[in-house]
C-alpha cells in the first residue's frame, strides 16, 4: 500500500565520529580502529577537526557536465513494479484499439497492480465472488467500510484487469497453439557493466513517463456532435455536475484522425463506451494505432472488419483463397460476416467463439487473443538512467536546482527542514500518481574534470596551504594509494576507485541501494551545499535485504537478475526494516565524510544543490571480503573490475614493501590461493591435460582472460584449447571449454607450483620478522642478560623496525621512548661539560641546579643502556659540592672584600651548576655595582643621561641590597629628577603652547637649561625648532631679495612651513597677507571668466585648447569635467609643475597651443561638416552622426550647429543667443528687416568655455595683477591671452579698414538708414499693400519676390508680442544683400574663426560677423529655432521672475530690505552701486536652486546694445587708430603703464 507522507519513519543514526589531530594524521589507521564499531551499522560518518578546511580546486568556470535524468517513481523497486504493471495492461487495451483511463475510487487512483494481487491472494476472481469477499479485498485496499466499495471495486476488476489476467493465463485460447516469440533466448549471465559508467544503463526505448501522466488525468468530455451523431450515446449520457469516473462517463476519441479521414473516405466517429447503465461492460474499437514495428497504418472504412474487408485490404484478389479461410477456435468458415481476421497473423476468429464473444465486427485494427498475448508477455527492456540532452556548469546547475527547490517548497532553500525533504523524496518515491523528475550530475570523471581536492601535479602551481592538504591522507586522491592500501599495487587508474568520481545533486536526486565493486570500501567528501542523506544495511544483512527485494517485486528480478548491480533500484527503508533489515541513516553536511565498509549496501538522495567526491579504497582486512566477492561474481558470472589472484600475487612478489598487516593478511590469503591451485590443477592431470605453457597474464587486456563460462578474469592459470583460441576457461569450469578432445587442451599459466611455494615463504618470513626482532627488543630493555647494550645497539635495534617497516607496536614506542632518554641524557651531559669549558659566555637559563644535577646521574645510572659520559657527570658533581663549603666560609667571614667576591661569583658561573650561596654573594656584588653606577653617572665630566637612566637608576637601587651609601645615592638621584622635570614640563609648555613665543624667548629658556647635567628632549626638540625657524626667516629673506617676484606656490608651502613651527615668527604675516592678496586676485579672474558651475579652471580658460582637432577627446574631457572626474590645470598646455615657475616656459607653451588649437579646430570643422544634418528629412543614425552633450544624437526643428566646430547641438541643452537682445522692436527700430545684425551667432560649450569678458575689463585685472608681488601661472596665462587679444584685433582692424572692406561697410550703412527712414512713424501703414511704392524703393533682396511689408504695427497688434512679429517678418526677408567677392571672404572667415577662438569679446568680431551675414541668405532655419527656444525661455522667465517678486517681498516684511544710512556712508561708492545688481544675482541664484532649473547666462551685447550701438557709429575712428598694428604687444605694455605709473614691474615676460 502506499505511504502517507508523514508515515515515513526515519530509522536510527548510524556513528558518528570526531577524531582528534593526533588521530586525523593517520586515515586507514583511523579506519581501522572504528572499524568494530562502524562495521556493525554498515556506514559511519566522520567530522575532520574544525581548522581542517581544504580549498575547493575545480575551475568552476571550465567544469561543464552532463546529468542524469531521474523520474523519482521509477526509482522505487514497487512502485516501477506497479508502473510496469499498468504499462502492460495499458498495452493490453491499446492493442485492441482502446485506451486506459485509471478510475478514481474514494479521490485516489485505483493502485491496479495491488488489486490484481489481494484477488489473487484471496483465491481469484472465481473465489472472490462465489464466497461475496470483495468488501475484504477493499478493506485490503485500505479503503474504508460501508461504502459499497467492494461492488466498484468488482466492475472495475471486471472491466479492466479481468480480460488482462484471461489473456496472460491463455484461458482465452482453445487448442490454438501459439507461436514462439520471435526473441533471443533469455541470458541468465550477468551482462557486464562498463566501469567508467557503472551507474548507466541505457533507457528504454519504449517511453512510458508521457503515457503514464495522460493516464491519469480525467477524460475528456464527449462534444455534442458525437453526442447527436451515435444514438447509443445519447442514451449513455449522463447529466448533472461532479466527476464522471472510469465506466461512467463517455469520450471522444482521436479527432485528428476524423479530420484526416474526411479527406478520403467518411467515416463515423469512433467511440470508446466505458461502462453503460445496466453494468455490462463493453469495449468499442477506439482509431487504430500501429503497435508492432513495421506494420503501416490501416486505412479505415465504414463498413465492418469482415474476413472479406480484410482480405481485400491484404490486396488478396484470387478468389480461390477465401474458401480456406476457417475459424481457428471451430475450424469451420461459415457464417462469413461473422469472421474476423487478425491484424497481426492473419488467423480467422469467429467474434461468437471469442472469449469473451464480441456482439459485433469491431471496426478499425483488430488482433487475435494470440497476438495479445505475445506482445503483452514481451520482456520489459532494461531500466536505466537516460542522460540529458543539456550540458551545465556549476552555476547554471546551481540556479536550476535552486529554483526547483524553492519553487517546490514554496520557501527559500536554506529554510526548508530536512525532515520535511525526507519524508516529501520518499512519498514521491511511492507514488504512482506523481511524476517528478530532477536531474543529477554523477559518476563525473576526475581525471577529466578536475577533483574537488588540491593536486599536485605539473598544470598548475600550488600555494603552501594547497600543498599541505594535496599531501593529506584524507586526500580522496591521495588515500587509494597510502602505503597502507590494497589499491595502490594496482598500476591502472581504475576510475571511481582509484581515481575519484565527482557527484553533483540537486534536491530528490537519488543514489540508489548498492554495493561497492569488489566489495572496497568508500569514502564520500561533501565539499559544499545542502546535506546528502545517507542510509545503509550492514553487510551481516546484505544477503536479507537482497532476498526482501526479489521477494517483493520478483517480476524485477525476474527480467534483470543483476539488478542491484545496475544502481538504479530503491526501496523505502522503512519497508526493509518491517521485514528484518537493520538499516541507519545520517545527514552528511559539507565538510564531512562518510565511510561505507565492505559489502554494505547503501543509498541516498540529495537535500538540495551541493558538490561531493568519492572514491573507493581497501585494507588488509578487506582481503578476506575481496576473495569472497571474486566467488559471488563468478557465481553471478559478473566481470571483475581487476584480477585479485593478480593483486595478491603482486604484493607477495615484494614482500619486503608490505606493511607488516599487511604482509600477514597476503600470508594468509596467498596460502589458501595456492592450496586451492593444487586441487584445481590436480583435477587438471587426472582428466589427461598434461600440455602446459606459460603465460604473462598481467600483459593481456582482460577481455582476451575471461572464463568464457564465468567471466571471472584469470591469472594463476587457464585453459585453452589449439582448435578455438578464442576462448579460455578458468580451472573451476574446465568441462565447459569446447567439445575437443582433451589432447588438444593445454594449461596456461603464469608461475608453477614450485614457484608459488617460494613466494610464500617469503610472505611468511616478512611476517615472522617481527616477533624475532621483538625478542632482541625485549632483553636488550630488561637487561635480562644483566649486559646493558650500547646506545649504537638499541639504534640499530630501531634502524631495522623502521626499514622492515614494523607495526607501531608498544615494545617499538618503549624501544624509542629508551633512545630518546639516552640521547637526551647523553646531550645534558655534553651541554654540562663544554658549559665549564665555555665559562661565562655559556646561556644561563641552562644551568642546572644543585639537586638537578644529583637526580639526573641517578637517572643516567638507571637507563638500561651505557653511556661513558656518567663519569664526567660525578666529576662536575664533586667540584660542585667543594665550591659550596668555600662560598659559605666567604659569607660567614663579612666583610669580606669585593675583590674575593668577584673571584668566588666567577669560579661559580663557571660550575655550569646553580649554588645557593652564590645568589648571595651576587647581591653583595651587585650593590658596589650599583653604587658605582651611580658615582659615574652624576660626574660633572661624564656624558650627560636622560631622564630614563636616572628613572632607571632608582628603580634599581630599590632592588639592591640597603645600606647607607645607598639611601644616599637615591636622594641625590631624586633631587636631580625633579629639577630635570620642572625644566622638561616648561620646554613643553613652550612646544604645545597656542601663543607662540619669540625667538628671544625660547633663547633664553635654552640657556637656562643648559646648566642640567641630563639629557632633557623637550629641550632638545626647542633646539631644533628655533634652528629651524631661523632657518626659515634666512629663505623668506632669500625669496623676497631674488630676481624675480616668488610663485605663489613657494609662498604657500614657506607659510605652511611656517605655520607648523612652535616660534612666533613676525614675517609669517606678511607672507600670509601676500598669499591672500594673490587669493583675491585669482578670485576676481576667476568670476571675470568662468561661468556659474563652470567644469574648466581658470588656467584652463586662459589657455589655448591643444586639442581642439579631436572631437572625441574634447568632448570626453568635458563630460568628464561635468562629472567631477578630471582636474588638470597644465596638461593642455604641456607643462609641469616646475615649467609653471618660468615664464620663459609658459609664454612659448602658450605659442605653440595656439597653432595647435588653430589646426585643431580646422581639421574638427572639417571632420563635423562631412556629418550627417540633423535638419535634414531623410538623416539616419550612423556612427558619424553628432552628439549632443546630453549624449544623445540631435534631431529635428530644434538642433544648433556652432559656428565654430560646425557641430550640431540640442538647442535646449545649450546657451543660445537672443535674436535682439535686450532691444524690443519699435516702429523706427531698423533691425526688424536689418536681419544681418540680428544675433544668431551660436558657439556650442565645448567651445566658448568662459564668459569671454570685454577686453577692458582684462587690462584692469592685468593692472591689478602688476601690483601683486607674487607670480601666478593664471596672470602669465592672462598677459598671452590679452596679447593674443590685442594681435588679432590689430589685424582684424587692418582688414576692415581696407577699400573693399570699407566700401562693403558703407552700403550696409547706407541701407540701414534707408530702412530707418522708411521706417518712420508718419509712414506707419506704408508697409501694407497700399504703399506697395515704398517697398518698392527697397534695395533688391530685403524682400521676397517684392511683396509688401506688413505693418509692424499691425503685426504687434496682431499678434501680442515681439517675438511672434519677427515670426511674421521672416517669410518676407531674403538675401544676401552684399556680394561678398571670394578673395574678400576667405580673410574675413579666417579673422571670424581666430576670433572666435579667443576668450574675450571684441567689438571687430561683431563687424566681421555682420558682414559675413549680410554676404549670404539668411538662416530661416536658425532664426526659426531661435524664436522657438526664445519663446519657451521667456516662459520660463515669467515665472521665475514671478517667484522672484515673492520672495523680495517676503524680505521686506521681514526687514532684510531696510536701509543703514551710516553704512552707506563708510561704504564706498562703488560697492555701493555695485550691491543692488549683486543682490538681484545672488537672488536669481537662490531661486535657480529652489527652482532646480538654470537660468542661461546672459548673452554677449549686440547691435542693440549701447556698447555695440558705439563701436558702429565709431567704426571709423576705430578702423584709423587701429591702423598700426605692427607692435601689438607693446601697445598693451603702454597701456599698462599708464595705468600704474608709479608701480615698477619685476616679473620678466
Amino acid at each position: 500500500m502506499e505511504l502517507g507522507s508523514d508515515d515515513f519513519l526515519p530509522p536510527p543514526e548510524c556513528p558518528v565520529f570526531e577524531p582528534s589531530w593526533a588521530e586525523f594524521r593517520d586515515p586507514l589507521g583511523y579506519i581501522a580502529k572504528i572499524r568494530p564499531i562502524a562495521e556493525k551499522s554498515g556506514i559511519c560518518k566522520i567530522r575532520p577537526p574544525a581548522d581542517w578546511q581544504p580549498p575547493f580546486a575545480v575551475e568552476v568556470d571550465n567544469f561543464r557536465f552532463t546529468p542524469r535524468i531521474q523520474r523519482l517513481n521509477e526509482l522505487e523497486a514497487q512502485t516501477r513494479v506497479k508502473l510496469n504493471y499498468l504499462d502492460q495492461i495499458a498495452k493490453f487495451w491499446e492493442i485492441q484499439g482502446s485506451s486506459l483511463k485509471i478510475p478514481n475510487v474514494e479521490r485516489r487512483i485505483l493502485d491496479l497492480y495491488s488489486l490484481s494481487k489481494i484477488v489473487v491472494e484471496e483465491g481469484g476472481y472465481e473465489t472472490i465472488c462465489k464466497d461475496r469477499r470483495w468488501a475484504r479485498v477493499a478493506q485490503r485496499l485500505n479503503y474504508p467500510p460501508g461504502k459499497n466499495i467492494g461492488s466498484l471495486l468488482r466492475s472495475h476488476y471486471e472491466r479492466i484487469v479481468y480480460p488482462y489476467e484471461m489473456y496472460q493465463s491463455g484461458a482465452n485460447l482453445v487448442q490454438c497453439n501459439t507461436r514462439p516469440f520471435d526473441n533471443e533466448e533469455k541470458d541468465k549471465e550477468y551482462k557486464p557493466h562498463s566501469i567508467p559508467l557503472r551507474q548507466s544503463v541505457q533507457p528504454s526505448k519504449f517511453n512510458s513517463y508521457g503515457r503514464r501522466a495522460k493516464r491519469l488525468q480525467p477524460d475528456p468530455e464527449p462534444t455534442e456532435e458525437d453526442i447527436e451523431k451515435n444514438p447509443e450515446l445519447k442514451k449513455l449520457q449522463i447529466y448533472g455536475a461532479g466527476p464522471k469516473m472510469m465506466g461512467l462517463g463517455l469520450m471522444a476519441k482521436d479527432k485528428t484522425l476524423r479530420k484526416k479521414d474526411k479527406e478520403g473516405l467518411e467515416c463515423p466517429p469512433t467511440v470508446v463506451v466505458k461502462e453503460e447503465l445496466g453494468g455490462d461492460v463493453k469495449m468499442e474499437s477506439a482509431s487504430p494505432k500501429t503497435f508492432l514495428e513495421g506494420k503501416e497504418e490501416l486505412s479505415h472504412s465504414p463498413e465492418p472488419c469482415t474476413k472479406m474487408t480484410m482480405r481485400l485490404r491484404r490486396n488478396h484478389s484470387n478468389a480461390q483463397f477465401i474458401e480456406s479461410y476457417v475459424c481457428r477456435m471451430c475450424s469451420r468458415g461459415d457464417e462469413d460476416d461473422k469472421l474476423l481476421l487478425c491484424d497481426g497473423c492473419d488467423d480467422n476468429y469467429h467474434i461468437f467463439c471469442l472469449l469473451p464473444p464480441l456482439p459485433e465486427i469491431p471496426k478499425g485494427v483488430w488482433r487475435c487473443p494470440k497476438c495479445v498475448m505475445a506482445e503483452c508477455k514481451r520482456p520489459p527492456e532494461a531500466f536505466g538512467f537516460e542522460q540529458a540532452t543539456r550540458e551545465y556548469t556549476l552555476q547554471s546547475f546551481g540556479e536550476m536546482a535552486d529554483s526547483f527547490k524553492a519553487d517546490y517548497f514554496n520557501m527559500p532553500v536554506h529554510m526548508v527542514p530536512t525532515e520535511l525533504v525526507e519524508k516529501e523524496f520518499w512519498r514521491l518515491v511511492n507514488s504512482i500518481e506523481e511524476d517528478v523528475t530532477v536531474e543529477y550530475g554523477a559518476d563525473i570523471h576526475s581525471k577529466e574534470f578536475g577533483s574537488g581536492f588540491p593536486v599536485s601535479d605539473s598544470k598548475r602551481h600550488l600555494t603552501p596551504e594547497e600543498e599541505e592538504y594535496a599531501k593529506s591522507g584524507w586526500n580522496l586522491n591521495v588515500m587509494p594509494v597510502l602505503e597502507q592500501s590494497v589499491l595502490c599495487h594496482i598500476n591502472a587508474d581504475i576510475s571511481g576507485m582509484k581515481v575519484p568520481w565527482l557527484y553533483v545533486g540537486m534536491v530528490f536526486s537519488a543514489f540508489c541501494w548498492h554495493i561497492e565493486d569488489h566489495w572496497s570500501y568508500s569514502i564520500n567528501y561533501l565539499h559544499w551545499g545542502e546535506p546528502k542523506t545517507w542510509y545503509g544495511v550492514p553487510s551481516l544483512a546484505a544477503e536479507h535485504l537482497e532476498e526482501v527485494m526479489k521477494k517483493l517485486t520478483p517480476e524485477l528480478f525476474d527480467s534483470q537478475p543483476d539488478l542491484l548491480h545496475q544502481l538504479v533500484t530503491l526501496m523505502n527503508p522503512n519497508t526493509l526494516m518491517s521485514h528484518g533489515v537493520p538499516v541507519v541513516r545520517t545527514n552528511q553536511c559539507a565538510g564531512e565524510f562518510v565511510i561505507t565498509f565492505p559489502r554494505a549496501y547503501h543509498s541516498g538522495f540529495n537535500q538540495g544543490y551541493n558538490f561531493a567526491e568519492a572514491v573507493n579504497f581497501c585494507t588488509a582486512d578487506w582481503l578476506p571480503a575481496g576473495r569472497q566477492c571474486i566467488e559471488h561474481y563468478r557465481r553471478l558470472r559478473r566481470y571483475c573490475v581487476f584480477s585479485h589472484e593478480e593483486l595478491i600475487c603482486k604484493m607477495a612478489a615484494c614482500p619486503e614493501k608490505l606493511d607488516l598487516n599487511l604482509a600477514a593478511a597476503v600470508h594468509k590469503e596467498m596460502f589458501i590461493m595456492v592450496q586451492e591451485e593444487r586441487r584445481l590443477r590436480k583435477a587438471l592431470l587426472e582428466k589427461g591435460i598434461t600440455e602446459a605453457e606459460r603465460e604473462a597474464f598481467e600483459l593481456l587486456p582482460d577481455d582476451e582472460r575471461q572464463c568464457i563460462k564465468c567471466k571471472t578474469t584469470c591469472f594463476l592459470s587457464a585453459l585453452a584449447c589449439y582448435d578455438c583460441p578464442d576462448g579460455l576457461v578458468c580451472l573451476s569450469h574446465i568441462n565447459d571449454l569446447c567439445k575437443c578432445s582433451s589432447s588438444r587442451q593445454y594449461l596456461r599459466y603464469r608461475y608453477t607450483l614450485d614457484e608459488l611455494p617460494a613466494m610464500l615463504h617469503k610472505l611468511k618470513v616478512r611476517a615472522e620478522s617481527f616477533d624475532t626482532w621483538a625478542n632482541k627488543v625485549r632483553v636488550a630493555l630488561e637487561v635480562e642478560d644483566g649486559r646493558k647494550r650500547s646506545l649504537e645497539e638499541l639504534r640499530a635495534l630501531e634502524s631495522e623496525a623502521r626499514e622492515r617497516r614494523f607495526p607501531n607496536s608498544e615494545l617499538l614506542q618503549r624501544l624509542k621512548n629508551c633512545l630518546s632518554e639516552a640521547e637526551a641524557c647523553v646531550s645534558r651531559a655534553l651541554g654540562l661539560v663544554s658549559g665549564q669549558e665555555a665559562g661565562p659566555d655559556r646561556v644561563a637559563g641552562l644551568q642546572m641546579t644543585l639537586a638537578e644535577l644529583r637526580a639526573f646521574l641517578g637517572q643516567m645510572n638507571n637507563l638500561p643502556c651505557a653511556m661513558h659520559q656518567i663519569g664526567d657527570v660525578k666529576g662536575i658533581l664533586e667540584q660542585v659540592e667543594a665550591y659550596q663549603s668555600e662560598a659559605r666560609e666567604a659569607l660567614v667571614s663579612q666583610p669580606s672584600s669585593p675583590g674575593l667576591l668577584q673571584t668566588l661569583l666567577e669560579r661559580g658561573q663557571q660550575l655550569g651548576v646553580e649554588v645557593p650561596e652564590a645568589q648571595q654573594l651576587q647581591r653583595q656584588v651587585e650593590q658596589a655595582r650599583w653604587l658605582d653606577e651611580v658615582k659615574r653617572t652624576l660626574a660633572p665630566s661624564a656624558r650627560r643621561g636622560t631622564l630614563a637612566i636616572m628613572r632607571g637608576l632608582l628603580v634599581a637601587g630599590a632592588s639592591v641590597a640597603p645600606s647607607p651609601a645607598v639611601d644616599k645615592a637615591q636622594a641625590e638621584l631624586q633631587e636631580l629628577l625633579t629639577i630635570a622635570e620642572r625644566w622638561e614640563e616648561k620646554a613643553h609648555l613652550c612646544l604645545e603652547a597656542r601663543q607662540k613665543h619669540p625667538p628671544a624667548t625660547l633663547e633664553a629658556i635654552i640657556h637656562e637649561a643648559e646648566n642640567i647635567p641630563v639629557h632633557l628632549p623637550n629641550i632638545q626638540s626647542l633646539k631644533e625648532a628655533l634652528a629651524k625657524a631661523r632657518a626659515w626667516i634666512a629663505d623668506v629673506d632669500e625669496i623676497q631679495n631674488g630676481d624675480h617676484y616668488p610663485c605663489l606656490d613657494d609662498l604657500e608651502g614657506l607659510v605652511a612651513v611656517g605655520r607648523d613651527l612652535p616660534v612666533g615668527l613676525e614675517e609669517l604675516r606678511q607672507l600670509e597677507l601676500q598669499v591672500l592678496t594673490a587669493h583675491s586676485w585669482r578670485e576676481k579672474a576667476s568670476k571675470t571668466f568662468l561661468k556659474k558651475n563652470s567644469c574648466y579652471t581658470l588656467l584652463e580658460v586662459l589657455c589655448p585648447c591643444a586639442d581642439a582637432g579631436s572631437d572625441s577627446t574634447k568632448r570626453s574631457r568635458w563630460m568628464e569635467k561635468e562629472l567631477g572626474l578630471y582636474k588638470s590645470d597644465t596638461e593642455l598646455l604641456g607643462l609641469s609643475a616646475q615649467d609653471l615657475r618660468d615664464p620663459g616656459s609658459v609664454i612659448v607653451a602658450f605659442k605653440e597651443g595656439e597653432q595647435k588649437e588653430k589646426e585643431g579646430i580646422l581639421q574638427l570643422r572639417r571632420t563635423n561638416s562631412a556629418k550627417p544634418s540633423p535638419l535634414a528629412s531623410l538623416t539616419t543614425p550612423s556612427s558619424t552622426a553628432s552628439i549632443c552633450v546630453c549624449g544623445q544624437v540631435p534631431a529635428g526643428v530644434g538642433a544648433l550647429q556652432c559656428d565654430l566646430c560646425q557641430d550640431w547641438f540640442h538647442g535646449r541643452c545649450v546657451t543660445v543667443p537672443r535674436l535682439l537682445g535686450s532691444q524690443r522692436p519699435s516702429l523706427t527700430s531698423s533691425p526688424l528687416l536689418a536681419w544681418w545684425e540680428w544675433d544668431t551667432k551660436f558657439l556650442c560649450p565645448l567651445c566658448m568655455r568662459s564668459r569671454r569678458p570685454r577686453l577692458e575689463t582684462i587690462l584692469a585685472l592685468l593692472v591689478a595683477l602688476q601690483r601683486l608681488p607674487v607670480r601666478l601661472p593664471e596672470g602669465e596665462a592672462l598677459q598671452c591671452l590679452t596679447e593674443r587679444a590685442i594681435s588679432w584685433q590689430g589685424r582684424a582692424r587692418q582688414v576692415l579698414a581696407s577699400e573693399e572692406v570699407t566700401a562693403l561697410l558703407g552700403r550696409l550703412a547706407e541701407l540701414r538708414q534707408r530702412l530707418q527712414a522708411e521706417s518712420k512713424p508718419e509712414e506707419s501703414l506704408g508697409y501694407s499693400s497700399d504703399a506697395g511704392e515704398g517697398a518698392g524703393n527697397m534695395p533688391k533682396g530685403l524682400l521676397e519676390n517684392g511683396d509688401s511689408v506688413t505693418s509692424p504695427e499691425k503685426v504687434a497688434t496682431e499678434e501680442g508680442s515681439d517675438l511672434e512679429l519677427l515670426s511674421s517678418l521672416l517669410p518676407q526677408l531674403t538675401g544676401p544683400v552684399l556680394e561678398l567677392p571670394e578673395a574678400t571672404r576667405a580673410p574675413l572667415e579666417e579673422l571670424m574663426m581666430e576670433g572666435d577662438l579667443l576668450e574675450v569679446t571684441l567689438d571687430e568680431n561683431q563687424s566681421i560677423w555682420q558682414l559675413l551675414q549680410a554676404g549670404q541668405p539668411p538662416d530661416l532655419e536658425r532664426v526659426h529655432t531661435l524664436l522657438e527656444l526664445e519663446k519657451a525661455e521667456r516662459h520660463g522667465s515669467r515665472t521665475r521672475g514671478r517667484a522672484l517678486e515673492r520672495r523680495r517681498r517676503r524680505k521686506v516684511d521681514r526687514g532684510g530690505e531696510a536701509d543703514d544710512p551710516a553704512r552707506d556712508e563708510l561704504e564706498p561708492k562703488r560697492v555701493r552701486s555695485s550691491e543692488p545688481e549683486a543682490e538681484e544675482v545672488q537672488e536669481e541664484e537662490e531661486l535657480e536652486e529652489e527652482s532646480g532649473g538654470e537660468v542661461p547666462p546672459v548673452p554677449f551685447p549686440t547691435n542693440g546694445s549701447p556698447s555695440t550701438q558705439e563701436d558702429q557709429d565709431g567704426l571709423e575712428p576705430v578702423l584709423e587708430a587701429g591702423s598700426d598694428t605692427s607692435a601689438p604687444f607693446s601697445t598693451l605694455t603702454s597701456r599698462l603703464l599708464m595705468s600704474c605709473p608709479q608701480q615698477p614691474s619685476r616679473q620678466q615676460l
